[in-house]
């Protein structure tokens, strides 16, 4: 089952294409999003990748945690669900 990431602190400057290639190196990356302000269009600095299963993206969260993207030593962990979203998996 697919099992969604949440990576943080990510320099403004990553694009989605770069966070998923990156990530490819842990196994298959099924998505990768990076959260952007409306407004703006510039990146909010997180953003989240969905592996195709549980053990690859528990080797992502400890391969990649603390990884040096871009100049700033990246967060992974377990995407959570949003509070109020009735229960899904975080995904709009």
């Amino acid at each position: 089952m697919a099992k969604k990431l949440f990576v943080g602190n990510l320099s403004y400057e990553v694009t989605e294409v770069e966070l998923s290639q990156l990530f490819a190196q842990c196994g298959k990356v099924i998505g990768a999003r990076i959260v952007k302000d409306k407004d703006t269009g510039r990146s909010k600095g997180f953003g989240f990748v969905e592996m195709s299963d549980d053990q690859e993206a528990t080797q992502a969260v400890s391969r990649m945690k603390g990884h040096d993207l871009k100049g700033r030593p990246i967060l992974v962990d377990e995407a959570r669900d949003k509070p109020g979203s009735g229960g899904g998996r975080g995904s709009r």
